[in-house]
């Protein structure tokens, strides 16, 4: 029996949709891949309307008719574009903003393209060359000395054998030396492993592991983080481009904002009973702060902060367990100003003056048009003076 987990990877969540779209689309798929690209782009943007497996084609514990949600909001030109990169087997980059699901979508893609998205290298300022490479486990050396036994593969050099996707998070946080081990891996498409040079320790392909068909990189990129650890020309040149950007529609946004913090609720067994206007409002204030421009064309002082789709999720659950967790304590909308400068506050205390600034400015202009809810907003002023 499986133990519980908090989060199920994609190619869990999904399975039976994965499954599904194997068998409802036999059109040319590249080696190794588990969907064909254009399955691979349904699974991530959603079918729409319910699809139907071909006529006397049937998968046990799956249904012959099946909607595919929808998992990433964005554009789906430039998810055909990724899956066109991967298709090709080069490197496929994804930068933006922090909180604009790059990680996300890069999950959902391994878990389309080569049925697991558990190979991932979380790049950091420790992250070693070992952690592209491999690595050994060091009993099994003392003990043995160099063998393919004591070799610890990494998750590139796993996914390399396996003609798989890996996943390298972060990439610009690695340190430059660390960052130039996958130029070498995504031009030769083999890693040399030299302690196993001699003729009785080396395999097939001597000491040397290639890639099999498939094998593609999928890394992530912050542009916050620009400067960190520069890329190199000679790595930028290995890898296609895609910036994700946010959520451009507030009823997109919103409806996202909800499912995604009604599905961290579902995880604890409690109820998502935020009412919909407030996360409108929710939304609204995070989309005005991180545009520096309200809706209605007001000018609104950005904080350094980002506000993230990720962001308003994370409040939005909040507000949804403190409603689970104290009913009838205090209404949703009351805790709001609170979580807002919490999140304003994480780059810069400072910023706290500009969430009121935002207060005295759209937040008490909508109030005077007459809006019930921006005048409840516009009556918690005092929380943000506290």
């Amino acid at each position: 029996m499986t133990a519980p987990r908090q989060v199920e990877p994609a190619e869990d969540a999904f399975r039976e949709e994965l499954a599904f779209l194997a068998a409802y689309d036999s059109g040319p798929r590249p080696p190794g891949w588990l969907l064909t690209p254009r399955a691979v782009v349904t699974f991530v943007m959603g079918s729409g309307d319910p699809l139907a497996l071909p006529k006397g084609v049937s998968v046990a514990g799956v249904p012959n008719r099946l909607v595919i949600g929808a998992k990433f909001v964005g554009e789906r030109a430039l998810v055909e574009r990724a899956v066109v990169t991967l298709a090709g087997e080069r490197g496929l980059l994804l930068v933006g903003e922090p909180g604009t699901a790059k990680s996300m979508l890069s999950e959902l893609l391994a878990a389309a393209v080569s049925g697991s998205s558990q190979l991932v290298v979380q790049g950091t300022a420790g992250t070693t060359e070992d952690q592209l490479r491999y690595g050994w486990n060091y009993a099994l050396l003392l003990a043995e000395g160099p063998s393919p036994r004591a070799l610890v593969p990494s998750p590139v050099l796993t996914a390399m054998r396996g003609g798989g996707v890996v996943r390298v998070e972060e990439v610009t946080r690695c340190l430059p030396e660390v960052q130039d081990a996958l130029v070498s891996i995504l031009s030769d498409r083999r890693i040399a492993v030299p302690e196993l040079s001699a003729p009785e320790l080396a395999g097939p392909d001597g000491a040397t592991v290639h890639a099999a068909p498939g094998f593609t990189v999928i890394a992530t990129a912050n542009l916050r983080d620009r400067g960190v650890s520069e890329m190199s020309a000679a790595l930028k040149r290995r890898f296609n481009f895609e910036t994700v950007g946010p959520i451009g529609d507030l009823a997109a946004e919103t409806a996202l904002v909800r499912r995604q913090a009604s599905a961290a609720l579902a995880r604890v067994s409690a109820p998502f009973a935020v009412d919909d206007v407030v996360l409108e409002v929710l939304v609204t204030a995070f989309r005005d702060l991180r545009n520096g421009v309200s809706e209605e064309g007001w000018a609104v002082e950005r904080p350094s902060t980002v506000m993230s789709t990720a962001e308003a999720v994370s409040v939005a659950t909040s507000l949804g367990l403190a409603d689970a967790y104290f009913p009838g304590d205090r209404d949703p909308l009351s805790l709001l100003p609170g979580h807002l400068l919490g999140v304003v506050r994480k780059d810069d205390p400072a910023d706290a003056a500009r969430l009121l600034g935002y207060w005295d400015g759209a937040v008490r202009r909508r109030a005077e048009t007459g809006a019930r809810t921006w005048r409840r907003l516009w009556e918690l002023r005092d929380v943000l003076d506290a």
